[in-house]
């Protein structure tokens, strides 16, 4: 059965397939914002967030959207207020967390990934030994 949502940004209704719940002409719209900001920033490196924003009248809150996602990354960390590692509160370039975080994560999944797999082992072969099954001998099939 198809999801049928109203588009966050615009509000027409549209058949949802997944990612962000916007419709197909706002997701154009965003990547041809994101082109634009691309563009820009590679005839005018190092420019600043306001800066990007202003010129090319894009909301300050699609340009973090941008950096959260890994699609953008600050030039400089120095001074960096504007991206925080959502685990530890480190200051960062791009995406939602520290590299020191991703890797506890990363071995945190792995872990849990591991330890689920050996859960499902065990769950299979004890299902297959209590099946009960067991061979007949010939004179039993013959109906004595």
């Amino acid at each position: 059965m198809p999801d049928v949502r109203n588009c966050r940004k615009c509000g027409k209704i549209f058949n949802y397939i997944g990612g962000m719940p916007i419709c197909p002409a706002c997701k154009d719209k965003e990547e041809e914002d994101f082109q634009r900001i691309k563009k820009y920033l590679y005839e005018n490196p190092g420019a600043s967030l306001t800066q990007v924003s202003t010129e090319l009248d894009v909301s300050v809150e699609t340009i973090k959207r941008f950096l959260r996602e890994g699609r953008l990354e600050i030039a400089n960390e120095e001074g960096n207020l504007l991206l925080e590692c959502e685990n530890c509160g480190r200051s960062i370039k791009s995406g939602r967390f520290c590299p020191d975080c991703e890797r506890t994560l990363a071995s945190s999944f792995k872990s849990a990934a591991s330890q689920m797999k050996l859960d499902l082992d065990s769950r299979v072969n004890n299902e297959k030994r209590s099946l009960g099954l067991r061979y007949l001998n010939k004179e039993y099939e013959k109906g004595k």
